[in-house]
């Protein structure tokens, strides 16, 4: 049954020769929230009851290599069996490592990892673009905003997915703030340029927060974000950002000024389930407190936990 307001809107639309209907509102999707654990176990079972006995409901791969085919079926049971899904394999490598040998070894170590996310039912295998930088893997350079930058990562992008050839898991890639991708706009291009299926996005929005605009900005940030890498986004981390002298500062969840309510709203909202990732701090009571502030929020927000 239509509301009045929604009645006098469709009977406004039709007079003006035009049916406009009103929207569906429908209810978010439970929060997938998951982090690491320290439970000191090499057990699938245990890993997977830790992981909901903190309210995780997705997770980061446990410790497995590609070899030990008998350790991923036992993980993906396991996992499966706790409602726990394995959100991501990390690749944590500079694919753009300036030294050739060096980043042969590179290129086939991230490919590795695809195929280990796909043989465990991940749903994405991550790492930056790289960086130019000669002496930190991941640091700045004014070349990494290049078009050589960008050519090279999609010929990367392309070689790693061309390998393995997915069905399931996605390669992504982390936006960083001194690299490309630097946000939306620049995503999109690298998706159109690899041209490629079993690339996904991932989203962190602080790590995009790199100017002030931005920063005072975020929830506009946020919903852009989603508006525009949404149909092709797999997984999302859980940081904030806080102003430290004429800088930003990563810190976590709730101690910085990014809006957790927009961010919550934007995830739950997507067409598929897409975990949210804590990391980067430092201790079991930094997860807790962590934990508890975006779980809260959640609640204040309406969405249940999945």
């Amino acid at each position: 049954m239509l509301s009045r307001r929604d009645f006098l809107h469709t009977a406004g639309a039709v007079a003006g020769g035009v049916l406009a209907l009103p929207a569906l509102r429908t209810a978010p999707r439970p929060l997938r929230l998951g982090g690491p654990i320290f439970l000191k176990s090499d057990d699938p079972v245990e890993l997977a009851r830790e992981h909901r006995r903190l309210g995780y409901s997705a997770a980061y791969v446990p410790k497995v290599e590609l070899k030990e085919t008998d350790r991923i079926e036992a993980l993906r049971k396991a996992f499966s069996d706790q409602n726990v899904i394995i959100a991501e394999v990390g690749a944590w490598v500079n694919m753009l490592e300036a030294d050739a040998e060096k980043r042969a070894k590179n290129l086939a170590y991230v490919t590795d990892r695809l195929a280990l996310a796909e043989a465990v039912g991940a749903l994405t295998c991550i790492n930056i673009a790289g960086s130019f930088n000669p002496k930190q893997w991941d640091g700045p350079d004014p070349r990494n905003l290049s078009s050589d930058y960008f050519d090279a990562t999609v010929e990367n992008c392309r070689k790693v997915i061309d390998a393995v050839k997915p069905k399931r898991a996605k390669f992504s890639l982390e936006m960083m703030g001194w690299s490309l991708p630097d946000g939306p706009d620049s995503y999109l291009k690298f998706i159109k340029a690899i041209d490629r299926p079993a690339f996904g996005a991932h989203v962190d929005i602080a790590n995009i927060i790199n100017s002030p605009e931005r920063y005072y900005r975020n929830a506009a940030l946020i919903d852009e974000t989603f508006r525009k890498l949404g149909r092709w986004i797999v997984s999302v981390h859980a940081k904030d950002v806080v102003g430290k002298d004429v800088h930003f500062a990563e810190t976590m969840p709730g101690r910085g000024g990014l809006d957790y309510g927009a961010y919550l709203r934007n995830v739950t909202a997507l067409p598929r389930e897409v975990p949210l990732l804590l990391e980067h701090l430092r201790s079991p009571e930094e997860y807790d407190e962590a934990r508890q502030f975006v779980m809260a929020k959640a609640k204040e927000a309406g969405i249940a936990l999945g």
